[in-house]
């Protein structure tokens, strides 16, 4: 993951609109570098982790460098750099701090942002500047002053060594030593990062695992995904919360905008997830309007709601309304489809959570993890991407040492090609994921497969990225009980829903022993 690549194609858009200038936008590039040298020091972070930073809030800026003269000489050390006005500097750097630190805290997931960014310093490292050794904290400033610029365009090493007094009078001689402890301790430094910035680390000859200490915060926000169909009908619906309660609260809002249509909204229940969600107080008033725009998804995490149609006019009017109506919230349109960043995001984000699990790991929290990742298929193809083995890898191996572990990998598609063509491929993918963990150590006994086709969606399919977010494998637990509203955990039977096979209405989501006629006007007692 390559952290300033990211904010610069997230962040630097929405700070500089219109304006494409290429000095402004390396500018803002050397600073998120900075900024996360920053943001990596426990001490700094702790002075706001529990605040509620909003992304308008500039102010911001100056809470993370509370020294005034250190704030001015970043502004106009990066503004001399790339040839921008000092003023402006510093209105481009109080503009994207808070925007860059959401981005950071979503991109770390349920990592420690100080933990993810040390772990992460080889990627921004070589974006720090020498000088900025004087407005970063402790091992930080001195392991990245050398980083961007040659040591003799820094300081001369006789002049320092000849003059330590006379230098240490001038106030120089601290700016100009640190570069050179950089170099004396980049080794150490180097032996700290793999050691994964842990309190209890592994040894160095082992991979460094993120453990989850007892009592730490893993926990993720609840979210709610939604869509409409056509004809503003409810089309997709997975919701992940901390207790029945918040599932209570978001399904009585489902059933007064959809009606009856709610109780095909699938609920991930699990104290993984928090017990709240900001905007729950408003979802009476946020789900209608949804609803009135067909072809819709909505996403709901956090303090965020991503929306995307279509219909460019009616996003832009729905984002509108959903302001209005949720003023607390954060309201946005789903970015274009960056397939490669997508990918990486995810790999990112399910490595993390699969160095999370720990010893014996609950089997939903492994499902969990491995779901995080983007499996991205070529075009009717059910080949296993080499981009998704190395965390298949590791996958096969915790499946083969928990013993009670059994996993059911679904393959979904979108809504493009026939209903029997997408579920055979769905199948087929499934399965080469199956066979690829199973060629690598896991119990074949431990995992089974299913192929749903286009039957579950998560999102509309009139978009690009919607088409996307359907196009998926979930890995979910088998063999257990199946609640209602519950489809993280599913049993042989939760996929042959038909309660009532004497009805005309065919239930059965697949073709199977006890109905040979699936599409045909009656469906024939098992």
């Amino acid at each position: 993951m390559d952290i300033t690549s990211h904010l610069t194609r997230t962040v630097s858009p929405a700070v500089l609109e219109d304006d494409h200038s290429p000095a402004k936008k390396n500018l803002l590039e050397q600073f998120y570098a900075i900024f996360a040298a920053r943001l990596a020091d426990n001490t700094t972070y702790d002075r706001f982790a529990n605040e509620s930073i909003t992304l308008d809030d500039q102010a911001f800026y100056d809470r993370v460098w509370t020294d005034s003269s250190q704030r001015d000489q970043i502004a106009r050390e990066l503004a001399g750099k790339h040839d921008v006005d000092a003023i402006a500097s510093r209105g481009l750097i109080a503009m994207a701090a808070p925007l860059a630190f959401y981005e950071i805290k979503s991109l770390a997931g349920s990592t420690p942002v100080p933990q993810f960014l040390s772990d992460n310093l080889a990627s921004y490292q070589h974006h720090i500047p020498a000088w900025a050794s004087t407005v970063l904290p402790g091992t930080m400033s001195a392991s990245t002053a050398a980083a961007d610029e040659p040591l003799a365009d820094t300081v001369s090493t006789t002049t320092t060594a000849a003059q330590p007094q006379q230098e240490e009078q001038q106030g120089g001689f601290l700016k100009a030593l640190l570069p050179i402890i950089g170099l004396i301790i980049l080794s150490a430094l180097a032996w700290a990062l793999l050691r994964g910035c842990q309190e209890n680390p592994e040894p160095v000859a082992t991979p460094a695992m993120s453990q989850q200490v007892a009592g730490a915060s893993n926990i993720e926000a609840a979210s709610l995904r939604v869509a409409t169909d056509e004809n503003s009908e409810l089309y997709a619906c997975r919701m992940s919360v901390g207790d029945e309660t918040l599932q209570t609260n978001v399904m009585a809002a489902l059933t007064a905008a959809f009606g009856d249509e709610a109780n095909k909204c699938r609920a991930d229940v699990d104290d993984h997830f928090t017990v709240d969600m900001p905007v729950a107080a408003q979802l009476t008033t946020v789900l209608p309007i949804l609803k009135s725009i067909p072809n819709t998804s909505m996403v709901i995490e956090g303090d965020t709601i991503t929306v995307n149609t279509s219909d460019a006019l009616a996003l832009d009017q729905l984002i509108a309304d959903l302001k209005a109506a949720a003023p607390a919230m954060k309201v946005q349109a789903e970015r274009p489809l960056d397939l490669k960043d997508e990918i990486e995001s995810s790999l990112f984000a399910a490595t993390n959570a699969m160095k999370n699990l720990g010893d014996n790991p609950d089997p939903s929290d492994v499902a969990r993890a491995l779901s995080v990742q983007i499996i991205n298929f070529g075009v009717d193809e059910a080949t296993l991407p080499e981009v998704n083995k190395e965390l298949l890898d590791q996958a096969a191996q915790i499946i083969a040492e928990v013993p009670d572990i059994k996993l059911l990998i679904v393959g979904h598609t979108d809504d493009q090609g026939s209903d029997d063509h997408n579920n055979e491929l769905s199948r087929e993918r499934a399965e080469a994921v199956k066979e690829y963990l199973v060629s690598q150590g896991a119990d074949a006994d431990k995992l089974a497969t299913r192929g749903m086709g286009e039957s579950e969606p998560i999102a509309d399919n009139s978009t690009e990225q919607g088409r996307f977010h359907n196009r998926r494998i979930e890995f979910v637990v088998n063999d257990e009980p199946n609640s209602a509203n519950d489809g993280m955990i599913i049993s042989d039977n939760a996929l042959d829903p038909d309660v009532n096979p004497l009805d005309s209405d065919n239930d059965d989501l697949l073709p199977d022993d006890d109905d040979a006629t699936q599409d045909t006007a009656i469906d024939p007692a098992s």
